[in-house]
């Protein structure tokens, strides 16, 4: 399976401390800048049809909006209760002030 990295995102777009959702192609990506770091993972929740962006960040977990089931963004970890499935993640590179993501 072949991965081609996608130009997703000026660097400057994507708040500090914060989440942004963005629809490419037919994938759902959420955007999370930590401490001018940042990180992508699928933006829905793997327990229920709830797009993360709608959520809350606090540090380096993401807060499902639907059921406050928590995500590591760092490495995609189901943090607790009601979720049983980690969230898929995507590496992340920053070029020119431009984020791409590997897809």
């Amino acid at each position: 399976m072949s991965t081609t990295w996608i130009d997703i995102a000026s660097k400057e777009d994507v708040p500090e401390d914060d989440v942004m959702g963005i629809d490419i192609n037919t994938k759902s990506i959420a955007l999370y800048q930590v401490d001018g770091e940042i990180f992508a993972t699928n933006n829905i929740c793997t327990h229920g049809n709830a797009r993360l962006c709608d959520g809350f960040l606090e540090g380096h977990e993401i807060e499902c909006p639907l059921h406050q089931g928590k995500f590591d963004i760092r490495n995609g970890k189901a943090m607790c209760a009601p979720l049983t499935e980690d969230i898929q993640i995507y590496p992340v590179k920053i070029e020119g002030g431009r984020v791409f993501v590997e897809i």
